[in-house]
């Protein structure tokens, strides 16, 4: 009976390991996905004659991308989240059975408390990001000097309103998936045993986001050694 036992929880915990092997794949390919995921707003550019030339009239796209604060609201809110608990553990864990202890479990950084205000601050920080890098009445202002407009939209206010109510949703999309991506790994660590199963997402982010890099890095040097050879 001793050997059944001993097989039935080898086959659980091999059961978890498949799942959590599983559920990291699937974090990496969503990453992926996110990372490269863009929303891209048409501009048409208006026909003007400078002499004997002819320009303008082509058209493009001002692309925005879902996640354009990548990993530092995730970074900040953490701070701010953990530094109640952080500054109340240098000055002395309270003794079991206080009132300070039950305080200090349910803002700890496994408490349910910790893991909302931690997902609220994550959308709060990437709001805050999106509106010092991403200026909508910068960018309206560029396109109407440079003789583009977004069709449907006119010149100045409309257009500064189109681009900020994109902005918004997009930044909501890239909170939303930020938050989920910080907040996994923590429930992950509440369900199961060992707390060193429960790997960060903000890891998996940086990780992933470097590779991608890298290999566009690599892409854009062998596109840059091809034209060169043609030249040549």
């Amino acid at each position: 009976s001793s050997g059944i036992a001993f097989g039935s929880q080898a086959a659980i915990n091999w059961l978890w390991v498949l799942l959590l092997i599983v559920g990291m794949l699937a974090l990496i390919i969503f990453i992926v996905f996110i990372n490269d995921a863009e929303r891209r707003i048409p501009v048409q550019y208006a026909k003007r004659q400078v002499g004997r030339k002819m320009y303008g009239g082509q058209s493009t796209h001002l692309p925005m991308k879902v996640n354009m604060s990548g990993v530092l609201p995730i970074i900040f809110a953490q701070s701010i989240a953990s530094l109640p608990v952080t500054v109340w553990t240098f000055i002395g864990t309270p003794a079991e059975g206080t009132v300070s202890r039950a305080i200090y479990d349910a803002i700890d950084t496994k408490s349910v408390i910790y893991m909302v205000v931690y997902f609220i601050m994550i959308i709060g920080f990437s709001y805050f990001y999106s509106s010092i890098q991403f200026n909508p009445v910068e960018i309206a202002n560029n396109l109407k000097k440079q003789g583009g407009f977004i069709p449907g939209f006119r010149p100045g206010k409309p257009t500064v309103d189109f681009i900020r109510k994109v902005l918004n949703k997009i930044t909501l999309f890239g909170a939303i998936y930020l938050g989920i991506v910080a907040i996994c790994p923590l429930i992950i660590g509440k369900f199961v045993s060992s707390a060193s199963l429960a790997i960060g997402g903000t890891s998996v982010i940086i990780v992933v986001g470097v590779a991608l890099e890298t290999v566009k890095a690599l892409e854009s040097q062998m596109l840059m050694r091809q034209y060169k050879g043609f030249l040549e």
